[in-house]
């Protein structure tokens, strides 16, 4: 059966380096492709993965790479990967420059692009004083005034946590109504009810201006964003998906294989929570498993 590669892996970002640690480490042949478009890419610092704490991002990935590119067994092409189809038992992946390979394997981590409420002056502020994690951000803003937006009564889950983290307001934006318990809720954790809705955000941190012309001055902002795949090869192949809260993710089974046998899929694409820590270690184990359906083929395909 003549194939180009062991595997295939579609995203070179935190997840999909993992995952290709594992395999090279095997000494399998291995291809990533990478379209360049890391979704923690806003980020000045990264926080919460252990080791790294505080580090840049882009600084955090180039030296993952370097050190991959040790590895004899690996090729690295910094293209998009488009189109996916199976044939027979290979899985053929075709290029943005239309180049076309083939493996016997495929891991998708392809990550996914996050969708931001329409609120002027909030996208420019993403990943800087905006953000969706108060694990990766919240210890940085050092008890200052912080608040999150809602979009949805999703935004309670946020509101609750982040008063640990320093003095909060939910600004309900028109999004929803918060029953008797939820107030209570609210009422138990001190977080300030801000029903007036947001005209935009400015200023160096993040000054919501309220519609009234109220200014309230934050040193961050907590959203929910709307995420969707970024890819569409785990559509064309035909997997499966859940519908989380704040999006759709890629259906794995407990050893990262989708619906599709000898497709794996890891990080933010598959597990539908957004942490780095998280995505290094799916990517460990998508790694691992694919490698055991290389072993075990028959069986992983049949």
């Amino acid at each position: 059966m003549e194939h180009d590669f062991d595997v295939i892996v579609v995203g070179g970002s935190f997840a999909g380096m993992s995952a290709t640690l594992q395999l090279v480490r095997a000494r399998q042949n291995v291809l990533v492709l990478d379209g360049n478009l890391r979704r923690n890419r806003f980020a000045r610092h990264s926080h919460g993965f252990l080791g790294q704490d505080g580090r840049a991002p882009d600084d955090i990935i180039a030296d993952s790479r370097a050190q991959l590119m040790k590895y004899e067994t690996l090729t690295w092409k910094n293209e998009l990967a488009v189109t996916a189809r199976r044939t027979d038992r290979l899985i053929e992946i075709t290029t943005g420059n239309g180049d076309t390979f083939s493996s016997r394997t495929l891991i998708l981590a392809t990550g996914v692009k996050d969708t931001l409420p329409d609120i002027p002056g909030l996208a420019q502020r993403w990943g800087k004083a905006v953000f969706h994690c108060p694990y990766c951000h919240g210890y940085e803003l050092n008890r200052q005034p912080m608040g999150v937006l809602a979009s949805s009564g999703l935004a309670m889950h946020q509101a609750l946590m982040l008063p640990d983290w320093g003095p909060t307001t939910l600004f309900l934006n028109h999004a929803f109504d918060p029953d008797e318990t939820q107030l209570a809720q609210l009422a138990r954790r001190n977080v300030t009810l801000e029903r007036t809705g947001i005209a935009g955000i400015t200023g160096d941190n993040a000054t919501v201006i309220l519609e009234d012309g109220r200014k309230i001055d934050l040193a961050g902002l907590l959203i929910q964003t709307r995420t969707e795949i970024s890819s569409p090869l785990a559509h064309q192949l035909g997997c499966a998906f859940e519908e989380g809260p704040l999006g759709p993710f890629i259906k794995i089974d407990a050893m990262m294989e989708t619906t599709i046998p000898g497709v794996f899929a890891c990080g933010d694409a598959a597990v539908g929570a957004g942490s780095v820590g998280l995505a290094v270690g799916n990517g460990v184990r998508a790694g691992a498993a694919a490698h055991h359906a290389l072993i075990f083929w028959d069986n992983a395909v049949a």
